[in-house]
């Protein structure tokens, strides 16, 4: 597969943690009144969050042609779920330091 097929993907992976997951954590523990949640409660919502997205990453059909943009996205999305619980993410790292010490 060509860079040029997958560059969309790639960028909607590189976002959607931070964009979707954060934000929508953050919302989340706000309207709990949580202030300092712990980063693994963080992760774990961010998470949450990202797994709602799971229909948009399996909305190609299962046709030969998309078959090796099926493949990528399974293997980006697996990547992508370990950097947020292993805290390699360093955007959704960002955003819980903000949301702590801002809140």
């Amino acid at each position: 597969m060509r860079n040029d097929e997958r560059f969309e993907i790639e960028r909607a992976f590189d976002l959607l943690p931070h964009i979707v997951g954060s934000s929508w954590a953050v919302i989340w523990f706000r309207l709990n009144k949580i202030k300092e949640p712990t980063r693994e409660e963080y992760r774990k919502k961010v998470l949450d969050y990202i797994k709602m997205m799971e229909p948009v990453f399996e909305s190609y059909q299962a046709d030969e042609k998309f078959s090796e943009i099926i493949k990528y996205i399974q293997t980006r999305k697996q990547e992508e779920y370990e950097k947020i619980t292993s805290g390699l993410n360093k955007e959704v790292e960002k955003r819980y330091d903000r949301y702590v010490d801002y809140g």
